[in-house]
């Protein structure tokens, strides 16, 4: 860069965004300071940097600040979350007499808050949606304004973003819990547990501008995103140009023309984003400014052909921006997919642990941006995503088909994903023509379990014949003698699997390379009767092992005369096999033939569903609860989930509110006894 005062650059962030950072400033010759937390310690996107300094949290101000002054750092570049959108942190900054890579102070104060937002794009002509952002936080004035606006409303957090702190409601019953969940959700996530009530949109889509700004006092667009695709309020997958504005360019122009007079609004610079709520109508209405780098950028970079964040170093350095609002390119259609740990068939609960295998590959013409490599574990102290795979093409339907293509050939082992859902989603049929609304993925075809019994009938399949594979040449016969042969006439005990929950009994005849898997297990005596059939494969089906690499292995399936081919990678953790596929993983667990005896006197309760904390306590102990009572709320990555009893009887708790719990932790007992 040609600017004197940035040499060394700091990024107070972690993971993929941090790596994407440190990228580009090594590429403009910058110097790349990394931090980060015990946690972190020792994790790969750490030597991106030339200097990596570990602090207590990536929301320890004072601790980034001294990382700065130790490194030799003359600026600091935020990310996206923690301390990025946080005026105070930003204020310190430039105290500390460092270059702050984002907007003015200013710029954020009036933009940190939703309810000072509202009340600023209103004077200034840009469309609102009716709402409530008063000062009187009270819950007689919030139930208040509630009944005047109406159902269905959202309430959401003043400050912050990310979709924390966020509730849709539709029942009067339900809205004193929404209310105070949100305020202590946006307490702990922004230290502001202030409200916005707004009417809701029903079936409403979300597009946002991206906005940048120089110093010297020039303001451009650069196109509109599509991010109708969310889940729990948060975009899963986003999308330039927006569908929404298709041939609609009156209509485009006006949104563009709002979201530079709203950053303009508040003397803005550096790279920003102006959220909009698009109604069924097609009419826009101002939502939020993030006023940070986001972390759907990527889509924007690839039409037009721009570096963001060396941009967003280029004015926080003084310099002007290169290119007028006339001279800015857009060229062809991209579309990003976030890939998280966790599962959507349950409620996107969080997953954590090892990346036993973590493979994805880059579509055509795109790029992946990773937040760890395999071998790493993803830990429940932060977000979930694990990666952004970013497709484009020359039009919407290429760019989609390359995405779709790329996550099919993911290979990811150790966590539950959201790959199934993107899949299913990027193929579904209102996806395919642009019929997005921020409720879709919550549609019972989209939660990735339409494509789930296929894959898991393959995936048991794939693991039986590893299994055969692997016994077969573990003995010192090696393949000379079939699994099958014994002195007596009796079959072998069947495979005995546990996939999503449910044991599989498997019949299993192999001969080293062929053999026979499912249905009813036959006994050669005279009137013996036959075992049941496991539930995925009713019908026996025949295969043949065609080669195996390692974990890797081709089987060819024949069924009903017909035959296909499965290719699957098999990664083993202890008792559990990770069968990966084209269209998700599935993991087996291997029992014994016999169960172990069973534990005497050992009561019913409840266990933790995920790691987190114990946020508060819904009974008392020693209380007789109900089937389906809720006994306590956990929180983990910003999300509440209640622990209910799923037997009645007395409540003894067996944790505290506050505590933090691990995955699979007991967290009460229930005894009919008492």
């Amino acid at each position: 860069m040609d600017a004197a005062p940035l040499r060394c650059l700091l990024v107070a962030n972690r993971g993929e965004i941090a790596r994407r950072v440190l990228r580009t400033a090594r590429r403009l010759g910058l110097r790349g300071v990394a931090i980060f937390s015990p946690a972190d310690r020792g994790m790969s996107w750490l030597a991106e940097a030339d200097l990596a300094v570990e602090v207590n949290s990536y929301i320890d101000a004072d601790a980034i600040l001294d990382a700065a002054r130790r490194a030799g750092a003359d600026a600091i570049h935020p990310g996206y979350g923690f301390l990025s959108e946080r005026p105070a942190f930003a204020a310190a900054v430039q105290a500390a007499g460092l270059i702050w890579v984002g907007p003015p102070v200013t710029a954020m104060q009036a933009m940190s808050s939703k309810a000072d937002a509202r009340r600023a794009m209103a004077a200034r002509g840009v469309p609102v949606l009716p709402g409530y952002d008063g000062e009187d936080q009270g819950q007689d004035a919030l139930l208040a304004a509630a009944r005047g606006l109406g159902l269905p409303l959202m309430v959401k957090a003043s400050a912050g973003g990310g979709g924390k702190g966020m509730a849709v409601v539709r029942s009067w019953d339900d809205l004193p819990d929404a209310i105070a969940s949100a305020k202590r959700l946006a307490a702990s996530a922004f230290g502001d547990d202030r409200l916005v009530l707004e009417r809701f949109v029903d079936r409403p889509r979300h597009v946002e501008v991206q906005v940048i700004g120089d110093q010297q006092g020039a303001l451009l667009h650069l196109w509109e995103r599509e991010c109708s695709l969310q889940r729990r309020h948060q975009k899963v997958i986003e999308e330039a140009p927006a569908p929404a504005f298709v041939g609609r360019p009156a209509a485009r122009a006006a949104l563009l023309a709002d979201a530079v007079e709203a950053a303009a609004a508040v003397g803005y610079h550096s790279a920003g984003t102006v959220e909009f709520i698009v109604d069924e109508g097609g009419q826009h209405y101002f939502l939020e400014m993030n006023t940070r780098l986001q972390v759907e950028h990527a889509v924007t970079e690839a039409i037009t052909g721009l570096d963001l964040v060396e941009l967003q170093l280029r004015v926080a350095a003084g310099e002007a921006l290169p290119l007028a609002q006339a001279e800015l390119p857009s060229r062809g259609w991209s579309i990003e997919a976030r890939v998280y740990a966790e599962d959507p068939s349950r409620g996107y609960l969080p997953s954590t642990g090892p990346l036993l295998r973590f493979h994805l590959p880059a579509p055509e013409g795109g790029r992946v941006d990773v937040a760890l490599a395999e071998g790493e574990a993803v830990v429940p102290d932060y977000d979930p995503m694990l990666a952004k795979v970013v497709a484009w093409g020359a039009d919407r339907e290429q760019a989609r088909a390359r995405l779709a293509g790329a996550l099919r050939r993911a290979r990811v082992a150790g966590v539950a994903t959201n790959l199934p859902q993107l899949i299913e989603a990027l193929d579904a049929e209102p996806v395919r023509r642009g019929a997005l609304h921020t409720g879709l993925l919550d549609e019972e075809q989209l939660v990735g379990l339409r494509s789930r019994p296929a894959v898991r009938r393959d995936g048991l399949i794939a693991g039986c014949v590893a299994i055969l594979d692997e016994e077969a040449g573990s003995g010192p016969l090696g393949r000379s003698v079939p699994v099958g042969f014994r002195n007596n006439p009796w079959p072998e005990p069947p495979l005995r699997l546990v996939v999503d929950g449910q044991e599989q009994r498997i019949a299993a005849q192999w001969d080293g390379q062929r053999g026979r898997l499912g249905g009813p297990r036959t006994l050669p005596a005279a009137g013996a009767l036959a075992g049941p059939a496991p539930e995925a494969l009713p019908e026996a089906v025949e295969v043949e092992l065609l080669g195996r690499q390692g974990g890797a292995l081709r089987v060819r399936v024949t069924e009903g005369g017909a035959s296909r081919l499965i290719s699957a990678e098999v990664v083993a953790q202890g008792d559990v096999m990770h069968v990966m596929l084209d269209g998700g993983t599935v993991p087996l667990l291997r029992r014994p033939i016999a169960d172990p005896p069973a534990r005497a006197g050992e009561a019913g309760g409840a266990s933790a569903p995920m790691p987190g904390r114990v946020v508060r306590l819904l009974v008392e102990d020693g209380a007789q609860v109900g089937v389906g009572e809720g006994l306590m709320v956990l929180e983990a990555m910003k999300m509440e989930q209640v622990v209910r009893a799923a037997e009645a009887g007395t409540v003894r708790l067996l944790v505290a509110a506050g505590q933090s719990v691990s995955a699979g932790q007991r967290l009460a007992r229930i005894s009919a006894e008492g």
